[in-house]
């Protein structure tokens, strides 16, 4: 028996995914006695979606942005079709109206390739781990930025150097302001919170900082206090609320996010009934995007379907007690180093190591802090940055300090 599906959209990922089916289709029929076939492709200057949604059982919606992907997307739920789609940003900015058009319409909305490429974050939370208390997620959820800051650590490239190499190689947009500002990091962080913890979480609700910031000096600095960088996106329970941010920060060597490196993406999943787990595959590319679309359209094809409950009012805390990598660029000069101590001090926050490097008006100071609340931190380095003896606006990032070994022990 024939399964029709209507494509919207056919760039990288629309024309991979188209053929990677028409290779998978017999065994596809194999395993699940239906044939998926194509019924139309709709795009800017091709096709017409009413008459692609009337001979479609089931729609991929491929096309990006928010519309019309969010009208196709609706439209073809109220007519009773099962969808498939890729859009982390209407996901994240009008999740919970798709959600209950697809519960009202008793039709299934499958999103695993919007968040982690082939790595089947969505299916674990939402399926294996429905019964599990979820503490807390964290990870790797952008491929493009964690490309560029394993190549500047590998090689010493700058910032600038490590983005072009990714987009000659694909990994990146020619546009990439998303990736690397942390926004695309933020839409999949909102659609991993909602279905982890239950809780509406648009992306207006995320707080993100991107890479483009980051310096090569950063990186080289980290690697003398054992630490590696990485884009970092969590969510996580905080006493009776919920914490969901994006930020770059150091790692260290035991941390299971460590050594994810190149265009990997990496989740991992915390969990009193689990313990911790994490998952970890490519997180760019058409190909590997597009494999992720066809596992969802072929568990479209075999119902039942598997939508999040309602959100529940859990309040989203916005002030995280954190460790935090501190670059100052100093004159080197008597009392220096006590005065950004007592500075730190007075805000309550602790110096846990600290590196020099260079002499007079070219010395830095580089030091790692104990966790403090964020807020706290930050009132310290705007007081920092108003000292006649600091000579450029003070660096931070914020550090892991937690490992796998520790958490295992």
């Amino acid at each position: 028996m024939t399964f029709s599906v209507g494509l919207l959209g056919h760039g990288t990922v629309g024309a991979a995914f188209h053929k990677l089916l028409d290779e998978r289709v017999d065994a596809i029929e194999a395993s699940t006695g239906l044939r998926p076939e194509i019924s139309g492709v709709l795009t800017r200057s091709r096709g017409e979606f009413d008459d692609l949604l009337e001979r479609s059982d089931l729609i991929v919606e491929l096309m990006g942005g928010l519309e019309p992907a969010r009208e196709y997307i609706l439209r073809a739920m109220a007519a009773g079709k099962h969808v498939v789609t890729a859009n982390k940003q209407v996901l994240s900015q009008h999740g919970e109206e798709l959600y209950a058009a697809a519960r009202a319409a008793n039709v299934q909305l499958r999103f695993e390739a919007a968040v982690g490429g082939v790595v089947p974050v969505i299916r674990v939370i939402h399926e294996t781990l429905a019964a599990a208390h979820i503490e807390r997620v964290h990870g790797i959820v952008n491929g493009t930025t964690n490309f560029i800051l394993s190549e500047m650590a590998r090689t010493g490239a700058s910032y600038g150097d490590a983005l072009r190499q990714a987009q000659e190689l694909g990994f990146a947009e020619a546009d990439p302001t998303e990736d690397v500002t942390g926004k695309d990091a933020a839409a999949k962080m909102a659609i991993i919170a909602r279905l982890a913890f239950g809780v509406e979480v648009h992306l207006d609700d995320v707080p993100y900082e991107g890479i483009d910031h980051v310096t090569a000096d950063d990186i080289s600095y980290a690697k003398d206090l054992g630490l590696s960088l990485k884009l970092i996106g969590s969510a996580e329970r905080i006493d009776s609320g919920l914490a969901v941010r994006v930020y770059p920060a150091f790692l260290y060597g035991g941390h299971p996010l460590a050594s994810v490196n190149g265009s990997f993406n990496a989740v991992t999943i915390e969990s009193p009934a689990i313990t911790e787990i994490t998952l970890s595959g490519p997180g760019a590319g058409g190909t590997q995007t597009a494999s992720a679309v066809l596992g969802d359209v072929i568990s479209a094809m075999i119902p039942p379907p598997t939508l999040p409950p309602p959100a529940l009012d859990i309040e989203l805390v916005r002030d995280v007690e954190s460790a935090f990598y501190l670059y100052l660029e100093v004159a080197d000069r008597p009392g220096v180093l006590a005065q950004v101590a007592e500075i730190l001090g007075l805000q309550g926050v602790s110096i846990k190591s600290v590196v020099q490097k260079g002499l007079g008006d070219d010395a830095v100071l580089v030091m790692v802090m104990h966790p403090v609340l964020e807020s706290r931190f930050s009132a310290a380095v705007e007081l920092l940055a108003r000292l006649d003896f600091v000579r450029a606006r003070p660096r931070t990032l914020r550090v892991i300090e937690e490992t796998f070994e520790e958490k295992s022990a």
